[in-house]
C-alpha cells in the first residue's frame, strides 16, 4: 500500500505527447507519484523529436519504450490522462479522468515539438499542484 498517487498518460502510440507528460511528471513530482504510460496501439519506438525536445529540458527518455494500454495499468492508477486516444480508454467510476487536446507530435521536428512540450510541461506541474504536492525546480 502507497500513498503515492499513480498517474497513467495515454495516447495512440505511446511515442510522444504521454512519453514527454510521463517523463515530466516524474522529474517535476521528485519521485512522489507513481507514473505509468502506454498506447492503445503503440508504436516501435519513442519519437526522436520527442526525445531531443526533452534533452533539451535536461530529461533523457531515449531508454523508454512505447507499452501497450492494459486494463490492468487503467485500474491501478488514480488518474488517468488521455491525449488523443478517444474511447479506447477503459472507464472505471471512482477515478479522475482528463482528456488534454494537444498536437501530435508524430511526423515533427524538434522545433514542431517544442511547443507541445512546453505546453506539457505547464499541464503536468497544474497536476501536481492538484494533487496537493510540491512542484520540483530543475
Amino acid at each position: 500500500m502507497t500513498d503515492k498517487p499513480t498517474v497513467l498518460f495515454v495516447c495512440v502510440h505511446n511515442a510522444g505527447r504521454s512519453q514527454m507528460a510521463a517523463a515530466f511528471l516524474q522529474h517535476l513530482s521528485a519521485g512522489r507519484v507513481e507514473v505509468l504510460s502506454a498506447g492503445s496501439a503503440p508504436a516501435d519506438q519513442v519519437n526522436p523529436a520527442a526525445v531531443e525536445a526533452m534533452a533539451e529540458e535536461g530529461i533523457d527518455i531515449a531508454a523508454e519504450q512505447p507499452k501497450v494500454l492494459t486494463d490492468g495499468a487503467v485500474r491501478s492508477s488514480d488518474v488517468v490522462i488521455t491525449m488523443g486516444c478517444g474511447d479506447t480508454c477503459p472507464i472505471y467510476p471512482g477515478k479522475r479522468y482528463e482528456d488534454w487536446e494537444l498536437d501530435d507530435p508524430a511526423g515533427q521536428g524538434v522545433d514542431g515539438v517544442r511547443p507541445i512540450r512546453d505546453e506539457i510541461r505547464r499541464r503536468v506541474t497544474d497536476l501536481i499542484e492538484s494533487l496537493g504536492l510540491p512542484v520540483a525546480t530543475s
